[in-house]
C-alpha cells in the first residue's frame, strides 16, 4: 500500500473516535517491547509480525473502523500493516498520522505497561468497593499462628502461580473461584486470602467473593506475591497445588442460587443460542463470544466461533481477547455458576455484555476466517533435516526468528536474528539467494516466507524448531549475551521482566507504576467504567 492510498487522520480526530458510540478497533502494531515502553490507554497490542495470524481473532468483522499506528519511525510497518489489512478483506482502514509521538506532541498521555485498562480499574475498584486488604506482615503471622484457619488462594492461571507463589497456597484462578470456593474453604470460618503478582487480580478475586456474599472474611493480599518478596518472606518455586477438579453435585444449586443475585445486582441480560447465532452472522457488528471454563472442559466439547478465555483472564487481560472497542460480548459457562462474575466485572468495565442461557444449542455457527498464505517457493523442513541441509548448502542466509532472548540464549553460529519489519533488510536484495528461516511457530514462519515471496524471492526453506532440537544437529550454537543489543529487543519488554526475576528495584518501581495509573488517566477514560458498588 502507498502513502497516498492510505487515509490518515490525526490525534484530536482519533481521540473523538475513541469516545463516540461507534465500534473502533484502536490497533498497536509495533512490537510487545514498544508496547510495553508506552502506549495509548485503550489501544490494543497486535505486532505486525503477527498480525495476520490474530486479526481475525481479535477484529471479526472486516467492516470495523480500524486505527493503526506506530511510532515516528514505523511509517514503512503502518503502510505495510495496512496493505496486509486490505488483503485480508478489512474495508475501513485509518493510520494515526504522526503515531505515537503526534498523539503524545497533541497534549495526550501515553502509559508504560500492559493490560492498561483492566489494571486500571482493578485500583479504581479497589477505592470504590473498600476491598479488604491484608498485608505481606499480616499474612504471614496469620500463616505462622497453628490456631488460625486461613486459606490463601493465588488467583492467576497455573502456569504463573508455578513461576512463584506464597508457600501453602492453592491455585484457583478468578474466573474459577464462584465454582470451587466452597469445596476450598467448606467451613465459614475459614479466612480466605486471594493474591496474585501484583494488585489487580488479589483485588478483583477478593471482591468477587464478597460480592458473591460468600459467609467467609475474605482480603485481598495488598500488592500480592511481590509485596510479600519485598518484606523478605520465601517465595515457593514451581508449586503444583491446583483446585479439586470435582465439584459435588449437591453445591451446585447454593452456587448457582449466589450467581443468580449477581446477575440480578448487576441486571447483566441473557440470550439464547438463536440470538447469539444470529449476532454472530450480522455483518454490522462484532460479537465476541467467550467461554470462561478450564481448559480441559473446553477442549471436550466447544463448537467453533466459541474462543477460550479461562480462568478471569478476560477481566485481567481484556485486550488479548477482544480487539473492538464497542462490541458485543457473549459469555458462556455451561453452568451458569462462572460466567455471571465474569460478566459482572466485564459490564463494570464498560462493556456491552450478555449470558448466553444455552450453549449447548449452538449449531451452524459461521466458521471464523483464518489466514492461509499461499506459498509456492517455500519448503518446510522437519527439525531432524536441519543439519545435513545446513551443512549442505553453505551458502544459505540463515535467518533465526525466535524471540530476541531465545536467540541470546543460543543459536546456529553463523544464524542472523531478525524480527519481521527487519526482515527485507536482512536478507541481500538478491531473489535468486537461498533463505533459511528458523523459528519457533510454523504459522509464524510461513507468514514471513510469504513477505518473502511477495518481494520475489525463489529459494525459501522453513524450519520450526527449538534450541535444543537444533543444538541436537551437532551444528555449532553461539551464545550472545548482548547481540542483538537491547534497543534492538523491540519484542522484549525490559520494565516487567525484571520484576519476576528476584529484582527487588523491579519490583517497587513496578507496583508504584500500578498504583499511580488513575492519577494518569483524564476524565473521558475513568467515565469509561461503571463501577456499582453500592447495589
Amino acid at each position: 500500500m502507498t502513502e497516498s492510498s492510505l487515509q490518515f487522520i490525526d490525534a484530536a480526530q482519533l481521540k473523538e473516535w475513541i469516545h463516540d458510540k461507534n465500534e473502533l478497533a484502536l490497533l498497536d502494531i509495533r512490537e510487545h517491547g514498544q508496547y510495553g515502553e508506552g502506549h495509548l490507554f485503550f489501544a490494543v497490542p497486535l505486532p505486525y509480525s503477527t498480525l495476520e495470524l490474530n486479526i481475525y481473532r481479535l477484529v471479526p468483522n472486516t467492516a470495523t473502523r480500524v486505527v493503526i499506528y506506530a511510532d515516528e519511525r514505523g511509517d514503512d510497518t503502518v503502510l505495510a500493516a495496512a496493505g496486509a489489512l486490505a488483503r485480508l478483506g478489512y474495508t475501513h482502514v485509518f493510520a494515526l498520522r504522526g503515531g505515537i509521538s503526534a498523539w503524545k506532541n497533541s497534549g495526550y498521555a501515553i502509559f508504560a505497561g500492559v493490560n492498561l485498562p483492566s489494571k486500571t480499574f482493578g485500583e479504581i475498584a479497589e477505592h470504590a468497593y473498600g476491598t479488604p486488604s491484608v498485608s505481606a506482615a499480616k499474612l504471614h503471622e496469620m500463616l505462622q499462628d497453628k490456631q488460625a484457619d486461613v486459606i490463601v488462594l493465588d488467583g492467576r492461571p497455573i502456569e504463573e502461580y508455578r513461576k512463584m507463589s506464597i508457600p501453602g497456597s492453592t491455585c484457583c484462578p478468578n474466573g474459577e473461584l464462584a465454582l470451587r470456593v466452597h469445596a476450598l474453604a467448606p467451613d465459614p470460618e475459614t479466612t480466605i486470602v486471594i493474591n496474585c503478582a501484583g494488585r489487580t487480580r488479589s483485588i478483583i478475586g477478593a471482591q468477587t467473593l464478597i460480592n458473591l456474599n460468600v459467609p467467609n472474611k475474605v482480603y485481598a493480599l495488598e500488592n500480592g506475591t511481590q509485596g510479600w518478596f519485598l518484606a523478605d518472606f520465601p517465595l515457593e518455586h514451581k508449586a503444583d497445588r491446583l483446585y479439586p477438579e470435582a465439584i459435588q453435585e449437591a453445591d451446585k444449586p447454593v452456587l448457582r442460587a449466589r450467581a443468580a443475585k449477581l446477575t440480578e445486582k448487576f441486571g447483566l441480560p441473557s440470550i439464547n443460542a438463536q440470538t447469539a447465532t444470529a449476532w454472530l452472522r450480522d455483518g454490522g457488528r462484532n460479537t465476541f463470544l467467550c467461554d470462561v471454563r478450564t481448559q480441559e472442559e473446553y477442549a471436550r466439547d466447544t463448537p467453533t466461533f466459541v474462543q477460550h478465555t479461562p480462568g478471569g483472564q478476560l477481566i485481567q487481560a481484556t485486550d488479548q481477547y477482544i480487539g473492538v472497542r464497542k462490541s458485543r460480548v457473549v459469555i458462556c459457562d455451561f453452568d451458569g455458576i462462572r460466567a455471571p462474575v465474569v460478566a459482572s466485572w466485564l459490564k463494570q468495565l464498560g462493556w456491552d455484555v450478555y449470558l448466553l442461557t444455552d450453549p449447548a444449542d449452538l449449531a451452524d455457527l459461521p466458521v471464523p476466517a483464518q489466514f492461509r498464505p499461499a506459498l509456492q517457493h517455500t519448503v518446510v523442513l522437519e527439525p531432524s533435516g536441519l543439519g545435513s541441509f545446513v551443512r549442505g548448502r553453505a551458502a544459505a542466509t540463515i535467518l533465526d526468528l525466535r524471540s530476541s532472548m531465545e536467540y541470546r540464549k543460543g543459536h546456529l553460529q553463523g544464524a542472523v536474528w531478525a524480527i519481521r519489519s527487519t526482515l527485507l533488510a536482512q536478507v541481500q536484495k538478491n531473489p535468486g539467494a537461498r533463505i533459511l528461516m528458523l523459528g519457533s511457530s510454523l504459522d509464524k514462519l510461513q507468514l514471513l516466507a510469504c513477505d518473502l515471496e511477495l518481494q520475489g524471492y525463489k529459494q525459501i526453506t522453513i524450519c520450526a524448531s527449538s534450541a535444543q532440537a537444533m543444538a541436537q544437529t551437532g551444528l555449532p550454537m553461539e551464545q550472545t549475551d548482548t547481540i542483538p543489543p537491547d534497543e534492538d529487543c523491540i519484542d522484549y519488554l525490559f520494565f516487567v521482566h525484571d520484576r519476576h526475576d528476584g529484582n527487588k528495584a523491579a519490583a517497587r518501581k513496578y507496583l508504584e507504576w500500578e498504583t499511580n495509573l488513575v492519577s494518569q488517566i483524564d476524565e473521558q477514560e475513568r467515565n469509561t467504567f461503571l463501577l456499582h458498588p453500592h447495589h
